[in-house]
């Protein structure tokens, strides 16, 4: 199977380009703003959604500067996204080092929240295409929305799959699905490419947030970083969701008692993580991401042959198989 690795080999030059873009877009003579950013810059994350907006470009054209604002725009975003996500979740670390809130306080994180946004609406205006504008802000509204929804299902104790996955299609897929079309958009794709790449970015944007939940509810030493932090704040993803579907289950009752306080001990986390395992929530993830790979691999099918079609594919793979 292609790693994530290989893939970043094979686009290396226009990560390399779009970094460098980002760099330079964010540049200030602030220096408290320039240091924010300099260590925001040296912790970035995996770059998937850029990543995956230069390639649905790249299989309609060459990756020139509409697809590299338009891709800078998109990360510059998620990043703002994550500023003050950590800021709602009073977040001390993020990738094993500390978030701007924890160490610049939470008003100058919020500013810098706003710094990222503000730059992404800048990149996106300067390719000229309004309608990667648009599905720039139509993805800044879904972001505030699922987080929104996200709180106030963790408040009330909202045990219910199908706000789940509209919370993960507001949070977490609308990135991809965005990424995707502004792509295609920048690439001058036809109307019912965009439409295949849309959908399997919204397939693989579940994905993505499925497998990363799945993590939460193994031990910390086996995973090797902590677990059980959704448990903690409320938020209850689809393993324990599906366990908890059979009422008759064997300590069901007790489990939604717990979920119920306000806060939890570790030992209330490991036994409620310890329910989804053994109440068959893990199988049944990796079941829907299963079929969720299927229906995207099926969607590209419809398009021309080509290597980023495939890599498309592997990429759907990766997120599977992720170990971390």
């Amino acid at each position: 199977m292609t790693t994530l690795k290989t893939i970043n080999r094979i686009h290396a030059t226009e990560l390399e380009q779009l970094n460098e873009r980002i760099r330079r877009v964010l540049q200030t003579d602030n220096s408290l703003m320039s240091n924010i950013v300099l260590s925001l810059l040296r912790t970035r994350g995996k770059q998937l959604r850029p990543l995956l907006l230069m390639m649905c470009a790249g299989l309609f054209g060459k990756i020139d500067d509409k697809v590299l604002s338009a891709a800078a725009s998109v990360e510059l975003l998620h990043n703002a996204s994550l500023i003050h996500d950590d800021v709602v979740d009073n977040s001390m670390t993020r990738r094993s080092q500390p978030t701007v809130n924890a160490v610049w306080d939470n008003h100058i994180a919020v500013l810098a929240g706003d710094y990222f946004t503000s730059s992404a609406m800048q990149e996106a205006i300067s390719t000229g295409d309004i309608r990667i504008v648009e599905s720039l802000c139509k993805l800044g509204r879904q972001l505030s929305l699922g987080e929104i929804d996200q709180i106030y299902n963790a408040r009330e104790h909202t045990l219910d799959i199908n706000g789940y996955f509209r919370i993960i299609d507001y949070k977490t897929a609308s990135l991809f699905v965005s990424s995707a079309e502004m792509g295609c958009f920048a690439a001058g794709a036809p109307d019912e490419a965009r439409k295949i790449l849309a959908q399997y970015a919204l397939l693989f944007g579940r994905c993505f947030q499925i497998r990363d939940d799945v993590f939460d509810y193994y031990p910390a030493e086996q995973i090797g970083k902590p677990t059980g932090n959704d448990l903690r704040e409320g938020k209850v993803t689809l393993p324990l969701l599906h366990a908890l579907e059979d009422k008759s289950t064997p300590g069901h009752a007790h489990v939604c008692a717990l979920l119920a306080k306000d806060s939890l001990s570790d030992e209330e986390i490991s036994f409620i993580q310890a329910f989804a395992r053994d109440n068959g929530g893990i199988d049944y993830a990796f079941e829907v991401m299963l079929e969720l790979r299927e229906n995207a691999v099926a969607g590209l099918a419809t398009l021309p042959q080509s290597p980023i079609r495939d890599e498309l594919a592997e990429l759907f793979d990766f997120i599977i198989e992720r170990q971390f």
